[in-house]
């Protein structure tokens, strides 16, 4: 489904945030992305999302070469879960869903809500999926909880039946019991409709429970890529503990 092949991206420069990365993620699967912050996690799901090329190899999802001259049909297949939501605090919660269509009905049919009766029919079934009870699709965004917001915002990138979810570390304000459940929401959500997702989490503990999958980098390259049953703690630990600068000696310090 997902392909990257010998994939690098180095930026102007000179940083290679991606250094010869090759992937296969099939349809389905909960791939969960770890790594220390400058590991390259952003710029790999920049690269599914078509925002962010690659200088050599290649990314595919099935044929579709994922890169700027195919960005309108990324934007149909692909769906996104942002960090800050990015939600529109004025609108209600349905349109808040809806508005994940936009780049299937065009601009203008958004603003002024021209939404067809089925797409109105499949977000409600969406906001049921992840737990948003009936009495909340018409409130405003801006009344709902943190973790609320979360699931409206999930329902979103569901709306266009995409191929790929990118979950851009959807729980990292939430607190532990509601992190688990919008992680089991997503999860679920994504069983349902067979859709593969990709999400970057900093909780190594969420990874452990949640992942079929995952995708650790280490400064661009893959440092692990396998279940969580079989990242051990030793794995675990040199994944950020080799991304530290090592303490100087008292030799270094003393002169």
């Amino acid at each position: 489904m997902l392909h990257f092949e010998s994939t690098c991206c180095v930026y102007n420069d000179g940083t290679r945030a991606v250094d010869n990365v090759s992937l296969h993620i099939p349809s389905g699967e909960f791939c969960v992305l770890l790594g220390p912050s400058g590991a390259g996690k952003s710029t790999l799901m920049n690269m599914i999302n078509g925002v962010v090329e690659p200088t050599s190899g290649k990314v595919t999802l099935g044929d579709l070469p994922l890169n700027k001259k195919n960005l309108s049909t990324i934007q149909r297949r692909v769906g996104m879960i942002h960090q800050q939501l990015h939600l529109v605090p004025r609108l209600s919660v349905l349109h808040n869903v809806l508005a994940g269509l936009l780049p299937e009905i065009g601009f203008w049919r958004s603003v002024i809500k021209s939404f067809p009766t089925e797409s109105q029919r499949h977000a409600c079934q969406l906001l049921h999926q992840v737990g948003m009870e009936e009495k909340h699709l018409l409130r405003r965004a801006s009344a709902l909880s943190g973790g609320q917001q979360q699931r409206v915002a999930i329902a979103r990138a569901f709306i266009s039946k995409p191929d790929v979810v990118l979950a851009d570390e959807p729980v990292a304000s939430l607190d532990p019991a509601m992190s688990r459940s919008v992680l089991q929401s997503l999860k679920t959500a994504a069983r349902h409709h067979g859709t593969t997702v990709f999400c970057t989490l900093h909780q190594l503990d969420y990874a452990l429970e949640f992942a079929d999958r995952i995708v650790a980098l280490r400064q661009g390259q893959v440092f692990f890529d396998g279940s969580p049953n079989n990242m051990d703690e030793r794995t675990q630990s040199q994944l950020y503990d080799l991304a530290r600068p090592k303490p100087k000696a008292a030799s270094q310090v003393a002169a």
